[in-house]
């Protein structure tokens, strides 16, 4: 995890310190090019910000949807370009993350690469140090989080492991910055050339031997390849014979000649062998990492299993993980960001500071100065006070509603995360999660849009497929809302009279009606999408109480982020709303919406406004129920906050989704978000009207 916030090369891209350059290439500098390498959940974003600081940029990867973190590292005076991949598995991906790391190895020409290993887990990350070893690159193996390592027992011979894969091998503990002045002087030493007194030289070992057919074979495919690649030819060569099929596609182009022959080499090798050289490649690597464990790791007799391994296993469990989630949810999002956020903080900021304070005073100055009923005294008046100024109206909601339940989502958020609760909470709705044609992985997304919808369809490219990537984005737009959406629509249900266990019981309606809405839509969605499901696979981090720092530096970075982005969107409602009024556009747009509300979902006309809102945001809507809340029954009130979660998305989620899914997809999204939202409302208040139901 990182300190500052993830990018998305892990879950989240929300550090507020972050530059957005998109059509950048991560990285034009002359500088000498440090690239950090390994599985995800390893520590690589911490390392990162270890070695760099805050000045970094994001920017999509050349051709590609997928964001890669750079910036500078200055080490005793002198600077380095350091790149923070995305996670991977091995040099051959089956990831659009994988295969960006991968182009980044071989197409640049890195001075040092720098391979993240949870130490605890030695056995399986070998098999990618041996890979990033063949490609000829000065290597460096940081055996991180060390602490966890020792604190089951385990011992582990680095000077031994050294000499053994021919690299350099340090232990750390990257969240405590254990290690870092002797990874520091090694990228010194192994990247620009300097010899460091604090480090010594291992004995390099030869490069790993495979059987007598594979290794003539890779001298042949070698004597063929470019120039381009002649520090990385033996690595390159064995890709090739694993039939890694953008490196031979990158090699028809740059030299079709070579390209058939290798292509040639390869079938021949196929034909010959008595198995797969993809397989038997694999294999001789996993025998090496085995021996090489069993010499330099010394595991405890008894192995030691604390309290986080027992909530580890108590949390991936179906029987206790279910009951665990629940509690998470209901004291985090019910009560803490709901109930406390929702309903006490933003009732005392809404009601009591701007509602009986600072609203009167601005609308009386106003009034002072600019005094007129009509002409433009009144308009301008209107614009900046009044029932939809942009003081009055804009800022109101962006600080008295939205500030306080945003914040505290993302600091309850940031505890899970920082925790390492998510990875575990993906394994354990996996199953779940596949009915409807997602994995666990999707968790994360879906978990994040309750913070904000927008952000949530950005890291959506975690995914590993357009496939499983269009459904997220669907059932985001559909049935996920924003916290402060949720904060608001929960402060106003959680007032209802009648409760179950001390939750409301319109409360449990509303969540079991959008519950439902959203595993049938994804259930319907995931069998009408073309594709296959990907496969699931995903790192356990340790399980750790949560660093405060980590805590409140994520949140407020998040919050830096949202901020920018929601403020000016408030603001320009207002002014859309002050535009459509002078103009009538408002009016008329009002009058679309107010035979659906009316006639359809039963709700008092003035709530037409509400909807509308809610399209500039999903909270701006779900905000101005506010003020109608004490004109409407419980019932209308609960078929108000359904149809209004399962609305449309805001202006700012579809322009993502425009970018990320295109043009076609998103407005067939919004075209079904539009008409489920209406059928189900209609229906739900149908029903509730018939059964004689009071809320």
């Amino acid at each position: 995890m990182s300190e500052r916030g993830e990018t998305l090369s892990g879950p989240l891209a929300a550090d507020g310190v972050l530059e957005r350059e998109a059509a950048a290439a991560p990285g034009a500098t002359s500088l000498p090019l440090v690239v950090l390498v390994g599985n995800p959940n390893v520590g690589k974003s911490v390392m990162f910000h270890n070695l760099t600081g805050r000045y970094v940029t994001v920017s999509n990867y050349p051709g590609t949807t997928v964001e890669v973190t750079s910036g500078q590292a200055r080490i005793e005076g002198k600077r380095f370009e350091v790149v923070d991949t995305p996670g991977m598995y091995s040099l051959l991906p089956i990831s659009d993350e994988e295969r960006v790391a991968r182009r980044i190895l071989i197409e640049r020409e890195p001075a040092l690469v720098i391979h993240m290993v949870d130490a605890k887990n030695l056995e399986r990350m070998l098999p990618l140090t041996l890979q990033l070893a063949e490609l000829g690159h000065p290597l460096l193996v940081v055996l991180n989080m060390m602490d966890e390592a020792e604190r089951v027992g385990l011992r582990i011979d680095a000077a031994g492991l050294s000499e053994a894969i021919g690299a350099r091998v340090l232990e750390a503990v990257a969240t405590s910055r254990r290690g870092m002045e002797r990874v520091r002087a090694a990228i010194l030493e192994l990247a620009a050339g300097e010899s460091s007194p604090a480090l010594a030289a291992p004995q390099l070992a030869t490069p790993l031997r495979y059987e007598q057919g594979i290794e003539a074979a890779i001298e042949r495919v070698a004597e063929r390849l470019p120039a381009r690649w002649s520090r990385s030819r033996r690595g390159i060569a064995l890709l090739l014979l694993q039939q890694g099929e953008e490196i031979t596609r990158l090699l028809r182009e740059t030299d079709p000649a070579a390209a058939a022959s290798v292509e040639q080499l390869t079938a021949e090798l196929e034909r010959e062998s008595r198995r797969s050289p993809t397989y038997a490649i694999a294999s001789r690597r996993q025998d090496l990492c085995r021996g090489l464990c069993a010499r330099f790791v010394a595991h405890p007799s008894a192995p030691h299993r604390g309290l986080a391994d027992r909530l580890s296993e108590l949390a991936i469990s179906p029987w206790t993980g279910v009951p665990i989630v629940l509690a998470v949810l209901y004291l985090g999002l019910y009560r803490f960001v709901g109930t406390f956020g929702g309903g006490t903080v933003v009732g005392w900021l809404e009601k009591d500071l701007f509602g009986g304070i600072i609203n009167p005073a601005f609308n009386a100055l106003m009034l002072r100065l600019l005094p007129a009923q009509s002409g433009w005294q009144h308009w301008t008046r209107e614009l900046v006070a009044g029932d939809y100024g942009v003081v009055t109206l804009g800022l109101t909601y962006a600080f008295a509603i939205v500030l306080p339940i945003v914040s505290l989502f993302f600091l309850f958020f940031s505890v899970l995360e920082d925790s390492g609760y998510f990875p575990r909470l993906a394994m354990l709705v996996d199953r779940l999660f596949k009915r409807i044609g997602l994995n666990g992985r999707a968790v994360i997304p879906l978990v994040l849009g309750v913070g904000c919808g927008t952000m949530a369809t950005l890291v959506t490219r975690i995914q590993e497929t357009k496939r499983e990537r269009l459904l997220t984005t669907f059932l985001l737009a559909l049935a996920v809302p924003c916290s402060a959406q949720f904060g608001v629509i929960t402060g106003l249900l959680a007032k209802g009279r009648a409760t179950v266990l001390g939750v409301s019981v319109a409360f449990l309606i509303w969540l079991g009606v959008v519950g439902l809405v959203f595993i049938l839509a994804g259930r319907l969605a995931s069998r009408l999408v073309p594709g296959e499901p990907a496969m699931f696979y995903m790192e356990l981090p340790p399980l750790r109480w949560p660093r405060l720092g980590n805590v409140l530096v994520k949140t407020l970075a998040r919050m830096k982020w949202y901020f920018a982005e929601i403020l000016p969107l408030f603001v320009a409602a207002s002014l859309f709303i002050w535009v459509g009024r002078l103009t009538g556009l408002f009016e008329l747009l009002l009058s679309l919406f107010r035979p659906l509300v009316v006639g359809i979902l039963g709700l008092p006309s003035a709530a037409a406004e509400s909807f509308l809102y809610g399209f500039f945001r999903r909270d701006f809507g779900a905000a101005g129920l506010f003020t109608l809340a004490p004109q409407m029954s419980g019932v209308q009130l609960l078929v108000a906050c359904v149809t209004l979660t399962l609305f449309m998305p805001c202006i700012a989620q579809f322009l993502v989704m425009r970018k990320e899914r295109g043009w076609r997809a998103s407005l067939a999204i919004a075209a079904i978000v539009f008409t489920v939202a209406f059928s189900v409302g209609a229906l739900l208040s149908a029903l509730l009207r018939s059964s004689g139901v009071t809320l």
